[in-house]
């Protein structure tokens, strides 16, 4: 069963995050918001009480949150909360034309492996070297005749595009 879906989404240079979760069966509503730093500038809330006895509920309430998490994604791009964002701005200045610094949503950088140390090999089980062929290979993700992708593609971005309904990048 799918929890939610949350994406960071560039729109006009300001990062906007976009959150979409399901209550479950006890409280039968698939939410969604609209974040710039930690406020909501804009909220959907869909009850699915009606279809609880639904066959296939939990494949049904995930399609039901791909679409509104879709749908909410669209309407940023589209320029429709331009005004509520706009109001949020002015709103957020501080004394005379001072504004409030809001912090920027930014993809974390992937976790860098640690670095084994070296241990000491007893001289009883002395090996030799590998061959730098052998080497070099084993350093690398993939075989040699494997051609790497041109454009590499973040899971988030994949996964923003399977839910815009686009071409995976």
């Amino acid at each position: 069963m799918v929890v939610g879906f949350n994406h960071n989404f560039r729109y006009k240079d300001t990062v906007y995050h976009v959150q979409t979760e399901d209550g479950g069966i006890k409280f039968p509503a698939i939410i969604t918001h609209l974040f710039i730093g930690g406020t909501i500038l804009k909220t959907k809330k869909t009850s699915y009480a009606d279809i609880i006895k639904t066959d296939r509920l939990e494949q049904v309430v995930e399609e039901l949150m791909k679409e509104q998490h879709r749908d909410m994604l669209r309407r940023l791009r589209s320029g429709e909360f331009d005004q509520i964002i706009e109001k949020f701005q002015k709103h957020a200045t501080l004394g005379v034309g001072k504004k409030i610094a809001l912090p920027e949503v930014r993809e974390a950088a992937p976790p860098t492996p640690p670095t084994p140390t070296p241990q000491p090999i007893p001289k009883s089980a002395a090996v030799a070297p590998p061959a730098p062929a052998v080497a070099a290979a084993s350093r690398t993700s993939a075989p040699p005749d494997m051609p790497k992708p041109a454009v590499e593609s973040s899971l988030d971005d994949i996964i923003l595009s399977y839910l815009m309904g686009e071409k995976s990048p």
